[in-house]
């Protein structure tokens, strides 16, 4: 996972790293602790943990791995205009 793309989705939607990591099943009293290391690329979640983020966040998965900038966005916009 890229860390950046986390931190550029959770800006976007404008959460804090706390309630976004409470919001993905993580313990309140180390929420922010564990987002701000996924954040900085210090530890890199589990890929059932990116799918949580992914969908509290309004972006596919493959957005977190997607390497090319032009590219992300092209992933997110198609991503929400699909139809549920």
């Amino acid at each position: 996972m890229l860390p950046h793309r986390l931190k550029e989705a959770r800006l976007q939607k404008g959460i804090s790293q706390q309630k976004l990591g409470i919001l993905a099943g993580i313990d309140e009293a180390t929420a922010s602790a564990r987002m701000n290391q996924y954040e900085r690329g210090i530890h890199v979640p589990d890929f059932e943990l990116v799918c949580r983020l992914a969908k509290i966040l309004g972006v596919p998965s493959c957005f977190f791995y997607t390497l090319e900038d032009e590219l992300a966005v092209l992933v997110v916009a198609w991503y929400q205009q699909k139809p549920d």
